[in-house]
């Protein structure tokens, strides 16, 4: 299994709150903005603050792209991992499956398909 990128996710209690931390405590770089949410550069990844949610670990999930969604989740079948929720398109554009790991943190598996903008906007 291959992955090609990883991104933190937050679903905070008070998403005001939070961004003005990460944006000016912390100084960092806005990478995306889409409606409900900011994507910060974080060193070799990434971290989105969105949505919002009980705070803490709760609201903690990981984003994890991979070359071939479909070859993955069979991989992980395969290895006794739960999955979650099984693949689909979302909304903005993404190709997603879901699985968690034994406490329960969400782990979004991502494929961005050849025509999604983050592979077309190289900034």
């Amino acid at each position: 299994m291959e992955f090609l990128s990883s991104r933190v996710l937050i679903r905070p209690a008070d998403r005001e709150r939070s961004l003005a931390f990460y944006r000016d405590a912390l100084g960092l770089a806005t990478f995306r903005e889409f409606p409900g949410g900011t994507v910060f550069f974080l060193g070799g990844g990434f971290l989105e603050v969105s949505g919002e949610g009980a705070g803490g670990s709760a609201g903690v999930a990981l984003w994890l792209q991979v070359r071939d969604l479909a070859a993955t989740v069979e991989e992980l079948r395969g290895r006794g991992a739960p999955i979650d929720r099984e693949p689909r398109l979302e909304p903005w554009g993404l190709r997603e499956a879901w699985t968690s790991d034994p406490d329960g943190t969400r782990i979004h598996l991502v494929q961005v398909p050849a025509d999604h903008p983050m592979r077309r906007d190289t900034r």
